[in-house]
């Protein structure tokens, strides 16, 4: 079986590669906003659905789901929450759907939905796409378990919190999710071939030393992008042997940490890269096997020619009355070496076209690497927008957000958010406006000063008619008749000439803005306002709080969106790699059919030799020599190259092939989740998100 695992171990890479691609933008999508809660839920699920594509343009209607997990630290599913976009293909005025989904709410756009039965609803879709959520309660196709070890032992991740030490962190997945089918006579489960993709972030002040199995790392020197991938049930379904070749169902990290604490980590399952491949190309290995096949029987007969050659010659130099039926001899292994170099030439020209079929499936993979370039930068852009909503919301003045200048912009506005600078601010603030509020009530101010003052001034004039009496004393004189009339016209005109004078006027505007400073500094003062002072300076520092939070979100997200940019430049020079291989196995097929055109060429001579075999005989010592020489490199060859191209293409294929085809349609069969229409196109994804981990 050793051909089988290396050729499917070559498929099974190149399926990894397209999944990684397929999968990074819809979980980094919904990643970018994990600390803003469910109402950002649904903006992500919104972003998410925009970039992906039905497989099938030519139905009327399409649905593309998205399940989001949310799960505790230890990978248990907590709550599950789908997103699903029906695509409105051909504008119709209404939609038949069918989900198990509970609590269906439209998340953008007003259309409504009657009833038709269980889990049936029509769709008011007025020829657009229709966008809804929803919640459910199933199990996963996949389960998610995560366990943590410190120094080898197992442990908790809530006692893990805070410590140090050596420490392990595993993703293991089981597929729940298989379909029975008859292989050769035989029922044999075969799982929906999901890929997983597991991603954290994690500060290298913290972590170092990290390694990842089944994955990659991502260092920009601050911290460190782990990529883990794995492929659970495919072992099974494919009924591979593990000792030759193991298909990773767990993904493991292991790293030197202190302090430890984890961020939420994120998890990507998806079955849609399997639903594209062609399978037509497959069933050209049953000719490669047969040709290598021939391939060993040809060089079996050029090995046994080559030593007869050499024996016959021996012969012919011993004994030259053998001569004759020596060289028929000859001429019977020349006719088989130029048989198995025919053979030869046809299995080099099936290898080329296999390194063909490579090289343009790696092509095909390269030419995504723009889509997926500008799938991130999609992403990192609604994350900016949302930012710069976000921003404008809190009231406060900002320069639009782009990649190349957010941290400048986020770093100014965190700046002015000091909490010195607020409460001045804040203080100067309210005392503009007590200040405003006191001027208003100046009319009603002077007024009070003014009959103050008068006041004063009467008693002054009393006093200078030799009337010792308070103002309020000769108001109720007068008012008993006692005052004679004459003299209240004497008293009246002497207040009134002195209110007119210009120090009793200087004397009521002093006491007015001393009576509105005493007021100002009363309001200043209260409760109210010094409340109102203190609540925005704690405003203000939750604000600067929820903003280095954003930026520090969007420097996780860049981290990313660069190793991005570092994969699609990986999977570009793999392609220009494959293509040197096509061109390489092309030059082998040219040398095996000059091969096969000298092999021609050396039977004719030796019928010629059989024609002439008198004139031979004195020829015969040094032929012998080069005879040797001919077997020995014949060997070589054998070994060193026909043979290792036999062990690539020895055994029974059409096995693996057989339940390689059988898991391609076992996944193309399951498209929803969540249900799904039997007349519908569809595809799911699955989003997992743990909790974080942290002393607090």
């Amino acid at each position: 079986m050793k051909s089988n695992k290396k050729i499917t171990a070559k498929t099974v890479s190149l399926t990894l590669c397209a999944a990684m691609a397929c999968s990074c933008i819809g979980m980094l999508a919904y990643a970018a906003g994990e600390k803003s809660g469910e109402s950002q839920l649904t903006a992500a699920v919104t972003q998410t659905v925009d970039t992906q594509k039905t497989s099938d343009t030519s139905k009327t209607a399409s649905k593309d789901e998205t399940v989001y997990v949310i799960a505790g630290a230890d990978g248990s599913a907590k709550k599950i929450i789908v997103s699903d976009w029906i695509k409105n293909t051909a504008g119709s005025s209404s939609l038949d759907d069918s989900t198990e989904l509970k609590d269906v709410t439209n998340v953008k756009g007003e259309q409504g939905y009657t009833m038709n039965g269980d889990n049936a609803r029509i769709w008011d879709a007025a020829g657009g796409d229709i966008y809804y959520q929803g919640s459910i309660e199933k199990d996963l196709p996949v389960s998610l378990k995560v366990s943590y070890q410190l120094d080898g032992n197992p442990i908790s991740a809530e006692d893990l919190a805070g410590k140090s030490g050596k420490v392990t962190i595993r993703f293991d997945y089981k597929n729940n999710q298989y379909e029975t089918v008859k292989i050769d006579g035989k029922d044999e489960k075969i799982y929906v071939p999901f890929v997983m993709l597991t991603g954290m972030i994690v500060d290298n002040d913290n972590f170092r030393n990290v390694e990842v199995s089944n994955g990659k790392l991502i260092n920009d020197g601050d911290h460190t992008v782990i990529a883990g991938i794995a492929l659970p049930g495919m072992q099974d379904s494919l009924q591979l042997d593990k000792d030759t070749l193991t298909i990773p169902d767990y993904v493991e990290i292991t790293a030197d940490v202190t302090d430890f604490s984890l961020a939420t980590t994120m998890t990507v399952a998806s079955n849609e890269v399997f639903n594209n491949i062609d399978t037509s190309g497959l069933d050209q290995y049953d000719d490669l096997t047969d040709a290598m096949d021939d391939l060993t029987s040809a060089m079996k007969q050029l090995l046994d020619g080559s030593s007869q050659l050499y024996d016959g010659l021996s012969t012919l130099l011993s004994k030259s009355d053998t001569l004759i039926t020596g060289i028929d001899r000859l001429a019977t292994g020349a006719k088989e070496l130029a048989s198995g170099a025919s053979q030869l030439e046809s299995g080099a020209k099936d290898l080329n076209s296999g390194a063909s079929q490579l090289a343009d499936g790696l092509d095909t993979l390269s030419g995504n690497s723009a889509t997926l370039n500008g799938g991130a930068k999609q992403v990192f852009d609604t994350l900016l927008s949302t930012a710069d909503t976000q921003i404008a919301a809190a009231g406060l003045q900002a320069d639009k957000l782009t990649v190349s200048n957010y941290q400048t912009v986020l770093n100014k506005v965190i700046a002015s958010l000091d909490s010195d600078a607020v409460q001045k601010l804040a203080y100067n603030t309210a005392l503009k406006q007590v200040t405003a509020a006191v001027n208003a009530k100046e009319p009603e101010i002077r007024t009070g000063v003014t009959a103050a003052v008068q006041s004063k001034v009467l008693e002054g004039v009393l006093a200078a008619a030799g009337q010792s009496m308070t103002a309020e004393q000769y108001q109720q004189a007068v008012e008993a008749g006692v005052v004679p009339e004459a003299m209240q016209q004497q008293v009246a005109a002497a207040v009134n000439a002195q209110m007119q004078t210009e120090a009793v006027q200087s004397q009521i505007n002093q006491n007015v803005e001393a009576q509105k400073q005493k007021l100002i500094d009363q309001n200043m003062q209260s409760d109210e306002v010094t409340g109102k002072i203190q609540q925005a300076v704690a405003s203000a520092k939750q604000g600067k709080a929820q903003l280095q939070n954003l930026l520090e979100q969007l420097n996780s997200y860049n981290t990313f969106y660069q190793g991005v940019l570092q994969y699609t430049g990986g999977v570009d020079t793999a392609a220009q790699g494959a293509a040197e291989l096509e061109s390489g196995s092309s030059k082998l097929s040219a040398g095996a059919t000059t091969l096969s055109k000298g092999a021609d060429a050396l039977k004719s001579g030796i019928g010629e030799l059989q024609t002439g075999a008198d004139a031979l005989v004195d020829g015969v010592s040094q032929l012998k020599d080069g005879s040797m020489q001919l077997s020995d490199g014949l060997k070589e060859f054998d070994e060193s190259g026909v043979q290792k191209l036999v062990d690539a293409v020895d055994g029974d294929l059409n096995g693996i092939i057989t339940r390689f085809k059988a898991m391609l349609d076992v996944s193309v069969d399951y498209r929803s989740f969540g249900g799904i229409s039997e007349d519908m196109e569809g595809s799911v994804k699955f989003i997992y998100k743990t909790d974080e981990i942290s002393k607090d």
